[in-house]
This record gives structure tokens, C-alpha cells and sequence, in this order.
């Protein structure tokens, strides 16, 4: 058990109505509000803000090569938009309102249409207010098949969540502006959910093959990970394949935003239960329980590759350094930075709820950070100068991490540097448009981490 049931309390709330919608040209995805059993089960539902009535909404698997058809159909009180994450995108369905879109308002509809090149998990959530709406549930799985799957039993989507419930009434508590979560670690919750719900089991077959793909879509926190009862590989990192899969020998982080595909065989023994485990400070806590059952399945050895996804070619050699520096936070205040063209000082932006800054700025600036032409290499270096961690999200492109070496290491969408930590990137900019650079930890965006590139 992850957190002390008796902490929840209250009482259960009613489903709110929503409009009817017309017929569409494309599969409608409405968000809307709806209730589900967040705590566990002998405590009231929480009301949730959802796509398609359930948290995590409906699940979206499309080919390859193939397009993502979806009329966003919006039944909440608040304006939204819908990003999809991690995709090589074309730049007008990204999601971001003020840069590629208007807000979607209430009782209004917006169509996505565009092309998946690459096989992976992803995902799709609210980019409107977005350190509520997606702390309410506004996210769902995004999974791009390959032609050559891989040889498993079954392939099990885990979206990983924390909730803030009021201990009263088991409601989401309200208080997304609150300038401790927005000036420290961001907006932790109290109870851990995997695909919203709590301490969640599956039934399988000693032995068994499981490609298990891992979405953290908690507004801040970094789940430290490990696996019990079974042992594997993970083979993709943010939608991306391996080169060589990575045996699965100790715990490891998922920062918010990012992914992990792993495939797992079942080692323990039929009345056993295997398990995904989150270690805390005090301890290790099963996050989803995988009870043995059954005759067992045929032992198999060794893992082949993902067949990899058709990304550029990318070096270091010669490749203009572009540093983003991360200002501000709790134990390291702000002095000053810029809203616009206008320089506030760290008490006056406190006043306004801005508690971070990059690079001098505490909004998105007028200019880009990085103005790059069509097929050009561009490294970036993120160097955290607070005192808190920060997952660095780009849209619209994968980057490669720079190793210590000067090796380049796997591809990946989110970059989670630690206090104190500077890592580069490398990237192709082989996506034209304007496109968002901001931190993952959402509160940290809200209140000042966030910028833009352009390709042209």
C-alpha cells in the first residue's frame, strides 16, 4: 500500500451534465467532466475533467505512417487544447495556445489531422491552464504501432499519476496557485495512481513476456522505479528504440513527461505476485501488482532490438552551443527578470506568482531562444542553477543526450536535469515552425519556465 488509506474522507460527488455535440467528420474526443474512484475503493469517486468520461481518456493506437483523426469537442467551463506529446508534429496541430492555436472555448471544437512517423508511446494532454486541467485528468495514451512488433504475451499501457484529494470530501484540492508548490518542487500529490487507479493488479502466467509501456503524467514528481518478481530490458526512452536494450539491473527514474518502454519476463512463481515498485525514503511501494496464475508460459532467452524509428543523422563536430540557464526557486530567489521588455525585480515578480525564470526571462519572451534553418544542428546546454530538479521538454523534435564522453546517448523528448546539473542536447531541426521549450514540472512553467525555438 502506497499512502495511509484513512486519509481519505468525504463524500462522493455527482456527474456533471454536458452538452450534445454534433456528428463530426472525425472520431469526436470530448473533454468533459466525469467521477472516478481515484482512492481506494472504500472511499467516495473524485469529480475528474476527462477525454471521453475516463482518466486516462480514451487510448489512441494508430499505425506507423499512418494519421491521428480526432474532432477535440470541448464540454468543460474552461478554454483547453490538446498537445500531443512527443510526436514530430506539423507545427499547426501541436496544441500550444498563443503560439500555434487559439484555445478551444467551452462548447467549441477544433479538428487534428496529422501523420505519425514514428512507432513509440506518447501521449496527448490538455496545453491550456495546464497545471490544473492535467492535475484534474486531461491526459490520455498516444501509442504508434510498429509493422514488427516484438515477440510478447501482451502489451500493457501504465500511465503513472499523483493526486492531491482533499481529506474531507476526496476532491481534487484547488489550489493550483499555491506559491510554495509553485516556488519549490511543484504539485505533489498524496496518492499514487496507474491508469487512475489506486494499487491496481493484473493476472498473468509465469513466465510470461509483457511489453510494459510507462507514461509519468504527474504535474511534478519523479518516480524513482524498479521491478520485483520479474526481470527484463527497457527498449525505448520517450517513444524512441534502444540501439541496444538496457537490462533492467537497478532502479531508475521517469521524470514527468517522460517514458519507458520495458519489456519483462514473469519470474515469480504461480501464487506469487510480481510488481512494479516506486522506492521512496522510506521504502520501496508496489505501484501495479502482477498476480501469477495458471499453467506457465514457454521460458524464453534474449531481447532483439525495437526496429528504430527514421531519425536523422546527428554529430557534435562544429555544432553552435546554445546555453539555457534555469534562474530562481525557493533557496534561490530570483534578483530580477524580464516580463516582456520590462525588467521586475524578484519581490515584484513574486507578486505576480513568477518564481523562475530562463535565461533572464520569466514568461515566454518576444524572440526565440533558438532561430534555426530547415536541416541545421544546433547543441543546447541546460544548466540548472536552482535548487530544484527540472525536466526539460522540447516539442515538435527529439534531441540526443551528450554523454560525459562526448558520446552521444539515446534519443529522447525530456531531458530531467538534477540541482545543480548541466547536460547538452544535440538536435536536427528538422521540423519547421515555432515551437514551445519549457519545463515539464508544470507549476515551474506557469510561473516562468518557459520559452521557444523557431525552424525556418
Amino acid at each position: 500500500m502506497f499512502l495511509n488509506r484513512r486519509q481519505f474522507l468525504g463524500a462522493s460527488a455527482a456527474l456533471s451534465a454536458f452538452p450534445k455535440v454534433g456528428l463530426a467528420a472525425y472520431p469526436q474526443l470530448v473533454a468533459r467532466e466525469a467521477v472516478q474512484q481515484i482512492a481506494p475503493s472504500e472511499f467516495p469517486e473524485t469529480p475528474v475533467w476527462s477525454f471521453g468520461g475516463t482518466v486516462p481518456g480514451t487510448e489512441i493506437r494508430v499505425p506507423q505512417g499512418g494519421r491521428v483523426q480526432r474532432q477535440l469537442s470541448n464540454a468543460l467551463p474552461q478554454a483547453t487544447s490538446v498537445h500531443w506529446h512527443g510526436i514530430r508534429i506539423d507545427n499547426a496541430m501541436d496544441g500550444v495556445p498563443g503560439l500555434t492555436q487559439d484555445v478551444i472555448e467551452p462548447g467549441s471544437t477544433f479538428d487534428y489531422d496529422f501523420a505519425v512517423p514514428d512507432a513509440g508511446t506518447y501521449w496527448y494532454h490538455s496545453h491550456n491552464r495546464t497545471i490544473e486541467q492535467v492535475a484534474r485528468g486531461l491526459y490520455g495514451p498516444l501509442i504508434i504501432e510498429e509493422s514488427d512488433k516484438p515477440d510478447v504475451d501482451r502489451d500493457l499501457t501504465l500511465m503513472l499519476d499523483d493526486w492531491r484529494l482533499d481529506a474531507e470530501t476526496a476532491q481534487i484540492t484547488n489550489d493550483f496557485d499555491n506559491g510554495h508548490d509553485l516556488s519549490h518542487a511543484g504539485r505533489l500529490g498524496n496518492i499514487v495512481t496507474v491508469n487512475g487507479q489506486f494499487d491496481p493488479s493484473y493476472e498473468v502466467r509465469a513466465s510470461e513476456r509483457l511489453r510494459l509501456r510507462l507514461i509519468n503524467a504527474s504535474n511534478a514528481r519523479i518516480f524513482d522505479l524498479g521491478i520485483d518478481g520479474l526481470t527484463g530490458w527497457i527498449v525505448a526512452l520517450d517513444g524512441m528504440p534502444l540501439e541496444t536494450p538496457l537490462e533492467i539491473t537497478d532502479r531508475f527514474p521517469l521524470g514527468p513527461a517522460q517514458r519507458a518502454d520495458m519489456i519483462v519476463d514473469v519470474r515469480a512463481s504461480a501464487s506469487e505476485a510480481a510488481s512494479l515498485v516506486s522506492f521512496e525514503r522510506d521504502g520501496g511501494f508496489g505501484l501495479v501488482r502482477f498476480d501469477v496464475s495458471g499453467p506457465g508460459r514457454a521460458v524464453r532467452t534474449g531481447i532483439a532490438a525495437l526496429p528504430p524509428n527514421p531519425l536523422p543523422e546527428i554529430s557534435v563536430e562544429d555544432t553552435p552551443l546554445h546555453r539555457m540557464s534555469m534562474q530562481g526557486g525557493a533557496m534561490r530567489w530570483l534578483s530580477s527578470a524580464k516580463l516582456g521588455e520590462t525588467e521586475l525585480s524578484g519581490q515584484e515578480l513574486a507578486q505576480l506568482g513568477r518564481f523562475w525564470a530562463l535565461n533572464g526571462y520569466a514568461e515566454r519572451p518576444k524572440d526565440p531562444f533558438l532561430d534555426a534553418r530547415l536541416g541545421e544542428t544546433h547543441r543546447i546546454e541546460f544548466a540548472n542553477e536552482t535548487a530544484f530538479p527540472h525536466a526539460m521538454h522540447m516539442h515538435g523534435h527529439h534531441f540526443r543526450i551528450v554523454l560525459s564522453d562526448g558520446s552521444l546517448g539515446p534519443w529522447r523528448d525530456t531531458v530531467l536535469l538534477g540541482r545543480g546539473q548541466s547536460r547538452q542536447v544535440v538536435l536536427v531541426a528538422d521540423n519547421p515552425g515555432s515551437w514551445l521549450l519549457h519545463c515539464h514540472m508544470l507549476g515551474h512553467a506557469a510561473s516562468g519556465m518557459m520559452s521557444w525555438f523557431r525552424v525556418t
